[in-house]
């Protein structure tokens, strides 16, 4: 009898523990840990949040955004030799497909790396203004699109690209067909989950800026135009109203962005700013109220006292 109970408590014990190490096991794969180029890792995006990207491509733009209905999105993939980097970068996060792109106008550090997107992504719907240009990277994108079988949807203000219940995702401008300047043309997207909203808007000025007669207001904006002087009117501004702005920019660029008149801008009316060149891939999160900034770089790898990540 006494050895019967011992194999007893040995059985139960042993139960207890493969128990615990199943736990543990789960517990384990509901944390899962990306990393962003080594750098910050961060905890599996929650079904309900959404997740934006905004990655560091040097002097260009690209963002990468997780919906919380699980699609996702990406807007422009930076200069033509940042497309390998822009898909490997999504296909780090576990993404394969793209259900939504977004080329915010014709010029190479916007969608320089699209046709590398296009080409190694699995491609739902695509987004460009009515604007052309005649440049090889223009073409370029034109013939990945072919070879895909895909077309090209028109991105203009007042176009929808999806609406349900507590998101929405939507074209805000270019409100005209055409302007002098390619950087006018650019689709300014606006997204709003619940009680969060953020803008993206490519290289708008302010003359596309002033034409904007939709709702622009948003806590996170990216500022237009990679900070330049040109861009980020004190009229809009006052409109969008930002707590937080991300400047996707080289470091050491030719063309001296950000523009110190806009950072002071920014500083101004309040707004927490990131900048790719300092802080690397910037990611902010929200389960639509209130938001989490994480960056690739470190205070300290930053070289800016001012500098701090934020929980609003």
């Amino acid at each position: 009898m006494s050895k019967h109970k011992f194999y007893g408590k040995k059985r139960y014990y042993t139960l207890i523990f493969v128990l615990a190490v199943l736990i543990a096991a789960f517990v384990y794969s509901t944390a899962t840990k990306t990393s962003i180029h080594g750098g910050v890792a961060l905890e599996e995006r929650a079904e309900d949040a959404l997740r934006v990207h905004y990655i560091d491509v040097g002097q260009g733009d690209s963002e990468l955004i997780e919906l919380p209905n699980d699609e996702v999105m990406l807007i422009d993939a930076g200069e033509n030799d940042k497309g390998g980097l822009v898909a490997d970068y999504v296909r780090s996060q576990g993404i394969d497909k793209i259900d939504y792109l977004v080329g915010t106008h014709p010029h190479s550090d916007h969608i320089g790396g699209l046709d590398t997107v296009i080409d190694e992504l699995e491609i739902g719907k695509i987004y460009m203004p009515r604007a052309s240009s005649d440049t090889k990277t223009f073409s370029d994108v034109l013939d990945a699109v072919e070879r895909k079988g895909l077309s090209v949807n028109s991105a203009k203000a007042g176009v929808e690209i999806l609406n349900d219940g507590d998101l929405s995702v939507t074209f805000v401008a270019p409100v005209r067909e055409a302007y002098k300047s390619l950087n006018n043309v650019s689709a300014i997207v606006k997204i709003v989950y619940k009680g969060s909203s953020f803008l993206f808007t490519g290289d708008a000025e302010e003359q596309a800026e002033g034409d904007i007669t939709a709702d622009v207001r948003a806590d996170i904006l990216k500022v237009g135009h990679h900070g330049s002087s040109t861009s980020s009117s004190w009229d809009f501004l006052d409109r969008v109203k930002p707590s937080c702005a991300v400047i996707s920019c080289g470091e050491g660029n030719d063309y001296g962005h950000p523009h110190t008149e806009t950072l002071e801008k920014l500083s101004d009316i309040g707004a927490a700013v990131y900048r790719t060149d300092l802080d690397g891939t910037v990611i902010i999160e929200t389960q639509g109220d209130g938001y989490t900034v994480y960056t690739e770089n470190s205070e300290e790898n930053r070289g800016d006292n001012n500098y701090e990540n934020q929980r609003k």
